[in-house]
């Protein structure tokens, strides 16, 4: 098992929320919670450090522990672009990265994936597939990768799991829930 103390969380929150009319939903709430409040519940216990890939430096990070990185690219290249900025950033030798959006996480999932990383980490399965956002990464192996994967064109994070060694981590039957919509908000969505 990986101690947690050579591990980096870094949640991935820097998107444009298109599907939300622009909103940043890092904030939105849900369970009577901003999402980014959600994640950290999710993910207790000691880090080495936090980080959140944001399209802002927003103070709001801070008070809650969480130092912001900015993507490294120009134009919004996705999710990939905030895992690059995020393994740029870390200063530990694992990145365990978490998209803000993902819903209902299984409770220890930081510790499962501590305990099943192998070579380059370990990636989620669900009931749905492959969840290539969700995992544990060998800090060095995602700065050679995902930056020429960028230069490259290729934004997919599917095709970085593919790229480097990983293990997986397999949820089935469970299938986590994204949470994209306006109706994925029923109670505490205020446009």
């Amino acid at each position: 098992m990986i101690h947690r103390d050579a591990i980096t969380l870094g949640i991935l929150a820097g998107g444009r929320g298109q599907r939300l009319g622009g909103r940043d939903k890092a904030w939105v709430r849900h369970r009577s919670a901003p999402l980014v409040e959600n994640i950290l519940m999710a993910f207790p216990g000691a880090f080495g450090e936090r980080l959140v890939s944001a399209r802002a430096d927003d103070p709001r990070y801070a008070a809650l522990g969480l130092r912001v990185v900015l993507d490294r690219r120009e134009d919004f290249a996705g999710p990939l672009a905030g895992i690059e900025a995020l393994a740029a950033a870390c200063g530990t030798p694992w990145l365990m990265t978490v998209p803000v959006d993902l819903d209902r996480l299984p409770e220890g999932i930081a510790d499962d994936l501590a305990s099943s990383a192998d070579g380059d980490g370990v990636v989620v399965t669900d009931a749905a597939g492959l969840q290539p956002l969700l995992g544990l990464w060998r800090t060095a192996a995602l700065r050679e990768h995902a930056g020429a994967m960028l230069d490259a064109g290729e934004s997919a994070a599917r095709r970085l799991v593919a790229r480097l060694r990983v293990s997986r981590l397999d949820l089935a039957p469970r299938q986590l829930d994204n949470l994209n919509t306006p109706h994925d908000f029923p109670e505490d969505y205020d446009p």
